[in-house]
């Protein structure tokens, strides 16, 4: 497995509230505006699936497989050209600052690897930027 890791981010609000929203996929609502529209489409959820087409990967499915809470909430592909894990970490730095980092691991076939691996990364990174962004009230 290949394994692809953000940069930590500092999220100005408390584990519990970054928890809550990030562990239950329906709160996507609440966010969806902030997607990028040209990258993503047929974007659809519930508390523990989310799925989407990605440009140019085609349709991805994320089900949730676990989660402790204000801690860690993992996710596993159950429709993809690629099988990932994903988690989410948290640590709280005091009561309103929360320290964030998104790893991805990836099973990808020598061939494919190099092809990838720029744009998994890239993807990474946008992800837990735009998490870092999001209001948790």
């Amino acid at each position: 497995m290949t394994e692809y890791t953000s940069e930590i981010k500092t999220i100005p609000y408390s584990d519990k509230s970054v928890f809550a929203l990030l562990s239950d996929l329906s709160n996507l609502e609440r966010i969806k505006d902030r997607i990028p529209q040209e990258m993503i489409r047929n974007f659809s959820f519930s508390s523990d699936r989310c799925s989407f087409e990605l440009s140019p990967a085609g349709m991805i499915e994320f089900q949730i497989v676990n989660r402790e809470p204000n801690k860690v909430i993992k996710f596993e592909t159950t429709n993809s050209p690629v099988p990932l894990l994903l988690w989410i970490q948290l640590k709280q730095e005091n009561e309103s600052v929360t320290k964030m980092k998104i790893t991805v691991r990836a099973e990808l076939n020598p061939f494919l690897k190099p092809m990838v691996s720029k744009p998994l990364q890239e993807a990474v990174d946008k992800i837990s930027a735009a998490i870092a962004t999001f209001p948790y009230e």
